[in-house]
């Protein structure tokens, strides 16, 4: 099980390529789960498989809040939020390990 945290998290298939955004309480099973195509849809049919961002919380309300409002974002705004973090769009994915 997770670490009493919960994460929002950003996944992209390259720079600047398809986006999606997810809720977790256990962000390496979690993208680890994306990454191997265990999870059947959107991330598996158009290969988003990169961690290019993520934000922690203890409240798993926040997080699905936080989820909500990032799916209503406009794409700009995500790549904006990524690049001011993560500029070279890195897989955070092996930070984690």
């Amino acid at each position: 099980m997770g670490d009493g945290r919960y994460y929002v998290y950003v996944l992209a298939s390259r720079r600047n390529g398809t986006l999606y955004v997810g809720v977790t309480a256990d962000l390496a099973k979690r993208v680890y789960e994306h990454k191997s195509n265990q999870i059947d849809g959107f991330t598996r049919r158009y290969n988003v498989h990169n961690l290019v961002y993520y934000e922690a919380t203890d409240d798993v309300n926040s997080a699905i809040v936080r989820e909500k409002q990032l799916k209503r974002w406009k794409r700009q705004w995500k790549i904006d939020m990524i690049e001011r973090l993560n500029p070279e769009w890195r897989d955070l994915y092996y930070d984690l390990l």
